[in-house]
């Protein structure tokens, strides 16, 4: 009796019945785009399965988007950075192909780390964001965090008696970025918790890091010289390292603007 009922609908009927519909079966995307796909439908005469893939296949696009979005924002970044936005021709130390191969995210899937290496202003930051970012948009769960806020929060962990789960909680993300290693000196206590991330990770999760020192520079940030070399083994071993160079870009842009101003 239904199917006759439904037969017998009036447009203005359907149209009511397909969004309500839409509302209890949380599918907002079609709901939003029935009308105009519907009238783009009939003009081209397209079947009625064509026109339910093409509602499907909007909805289902728009939930990989929506998800995306949702990653990226669990993610914590501090600022919006994308490869598109960086300007390979600025720092001729940083190989295009490189970056592009390491934005399939192969890495990631395999759990090796990354190191990005160089002076302030050689756009590190921006592409441990960006690459991030596309992390988070294949589907990878990824945090990003200073050094420092990471140590002051296994420190608080530690004294609370929480360190196990907040270590098994970031051994949970597929991709943990570290920002600004090694511009602080890390007490032997905040060391040692770092390894302890660094050590549950290895060679299951991936872990990238952005650090102004060179690896010969970071027994400043890690003063026990096993651990800084137990540590540098960590992140190395099988992974992949990216020297962005000396010469500061923003530095350069700065000059710029000033000398055209």
């Amino acid at each position: 009796m239904n199917a006759k009922r439904n037969r017998g609908l009036t447009e203005e009927a359907a149209t009511t019945a397909i969004d309500q519909a839409c509302r209890m079966l949380r599918l907002p995307t079609i709901r939003g785009q029935f009308p105009d796909l519907a009238e783009s439908a009939f003009r081209e005469h397209m079947s009625y399965r064509g026109l339910l893939a093409e509602l499907l296949l909007a909805e289902c696009d728009d939930r990989a988007r929506r998800r995306s979005e949702r990653r990226i924002k669990a993610a914590g970044f501090p600022r919006e950075k994308s490869l598109r936005a960086f300007d390979y021709d600025a720092n001729a130390s940083i190989d295009a192909a490189t970056i592009n191969t390491l934005a399939t995210c192969e890495w990631v899937r395999k759990g090796h780390p990354l190191c990005l290496i160089g002076d302030s202003g050689t756009g590190k930051s921006h592409l441990l964001i960006s690459l991030g970012t596309e992390a988070a948009m294949k589907g990878y769960r990824v945090k990003y965090v200073l050094a420092t806020k990471l140590v002051n929060e296994l420190v608080e962990a530690a004294d609370d008696k929480q360190l196990t789960k907040t270590i098994a909680r970031d051994g949970r993300v597929d991709l943990l970025c570290i920002d600004e290693l090694g511009y602080m000196e890390l007490d032997r206590r905040g060391a040692e918790l770092l390894f302890q991330v660094l050590t549950k990770r290895e060679e299951k999760n991936s872990v990238a890091i952005a650090s102004n020192e060179s690896f010969g520079g970071w027994t400043k940030t890690f003063t026990d010289p096993r651990l800084c070399s137990a540590i540098v083994d960590r992140l190395t071993f099988g992974g992949n390292i990216i020297e962005t160079g000396t010469d500061s870009y923003r530095l350069a842009q700065t000059k710029v603007r000033a000398e055209a101003g």
